[in-house]
């Protein structure tokens, strides 16, 4: 009868699950008490026959040993996150201590770690304090979304509480699995400290390169006649901010935030947390978020050219544009490879676009290559960069 419960018991456990389908997937880890042995000291001591004393003893030490597994195993397995979870950059959230009227959001990534396809469904919360929102819903693999929290600063105060709950769907080739993730977030709001105008952040939005950037806000406080901001910490160097106190009265201070974008910072996107401190004891810091996308002044259509295939001598002529939003000189184009490619000089008249005429004649070496470009641009301290690339084909082929 004992035979027969523990095979019913192996044939559930090696049932067709929908999780077993993962390619990826390992279970959890199992620690089976049954390995643990006594040792021929203490089968010796059981064997003796009136010993009670020593039985006794053994029977409650191996108790003990099952009370102290079952404690030492539990965590471990309860730490064990399914095929879903594995595919999150963080499972929770904390705000931490934010201003009212702060723009307060974070971003969540979720990456596809399996071979399969992964689709994101349903994307709620539990709260109308937070909105979540992902950037895309189907997932190749190592592909990634951008889940988007926001907490809502304007309408809310004090402690809020709430879960993003993010659907998944495995695609596999026997079926498809779904799970349901939720990611706790919380936040607690101070009534104290308000941030104007909305959205309570210094977004500089889209700023043309070399040009730079200002944004000012107001920190509005209400409580102790002596607050102060103290300092204010900036994690980034190509961005400046400093405070200013326009007013005080009873119960009441404000002041100004002015954040500055460096005319030098570069191209691309910027999101960064800068740090108010003030001498609360119980909450000194009140982050600020600053965002905004630095983009090139002058550009280069298209940005790399496909030459495709060539043979060894074998010429040919392209052409690219390059445009800005005010007139500018091309000083001079500088290439890896002069002996290979021609570039017809523009002329010295500034203009708001200029079309570039290249010739290429194909080296008697096979195989691909890339050519990088160097435009340097009158009176602009960085150059403006294009490639091209192709392949060339042996001899005789």
């Amino acid at each position: 009868m004992p035979e027969q419960r523990r095979r019913s018991r192996l044939r559930r456990e090696s049932g067709d699950s929908s999780e077993s389908k993962l390619r990826h997937w390992v279970a959890p880890r199992r620690i089976q008490p049954s390995g643990w042995g006594v040792g021929p000291a203490c089968q010796s001591a059981i064997r003796q026959p009136g010993d009670l004393t020593v039985m006794l003893r053994q029977t409650l030490a191996l108790g003990a040993l099952a009370v102290v597994m079952t404690a030492w195993v539990s965590p471990i397995q309860a730490q064990e996150l399914n095929w879903a979870e594995k595919m999150f950059s963080e499972l929770k959230h904390d705000f931490g201590t934010v201003a009212r009227g702060a723009d307060t959001r974070a971003t969540i990534v979720v990456t596809n770690i399996y071979e399969e396809d992964v689709s994101i469904g349903n994307v709620g919360t539990t709260c109308g304090c937070t909105a979540a929102k992902p950037d895309k819903n189907l997932l190749k693999t190592r592909e990634q979304a951008q889940i988007e929290i926001k907490m809502n600063t304007v309408k809310f105060m004090r402690r809020k509480d709430s879960n993003v709950l993010v659907t998944l769907t495995f695609h596999g080739p026997q079926g498809s699995s779904t799970k349901e993730v939720k990611v706790p977030i919380t936040a607690y709001i101070r009534s104290d400290v308000v941030i104007t105008p909305e959205p309570g952040n210094a977004d500089f939005g889209a700023v043309e390169f070399g040009a730079g950037a200002e944004r000012k806000l107001e920190i509005a406080y209400a409580g102790r006649d002596n607050w102060n901001i103290k300092d204010v910490r900036v994690p980034n160097n190509n961005i400046e901010a400093g405070v200013k106190e326009v007013s005080r009265g009873p119960g009441r201070v404000s002041y100004e935030l002015t954040v500055r974008l460096k005319p030098n910072a570069p191209l691309g996107s910027l999101h960064e947390q800068i740090t108010l401190v003030t001498d609360d004891a119980n909450a000194p810091e009140v982050p600020v978020l600053v965002m905004g996308k630095v983009e090139p002044d002058i550009s280069v259509y298209p940005p790399s050219y496909t030459l495709g295939n060539l043979r060894p001598g074998e010429s040919k002529t392209f052409q690219v544009v390059v445009k800005g939003k005010r007139p500018f000189t091309i000083a001079h184009i500088q290439c890896e490879s002069a002996d290979c490619f021609e570039v017809k000089q523009p002329t010295d008249e500034a203009k708001t676009v200029h079309i570039v005429p290249f010739k290429m004649t194909a080296p008697e070496k096979a195989g691909e290559f890339t050519e990088k470009f160097t435009f340097t641009i009158e009176g602009r301290p960085e150059p403006v960069m294009f490639q091209a690339s192709g392949m060339i084909a042996a001899a005789g082929t």
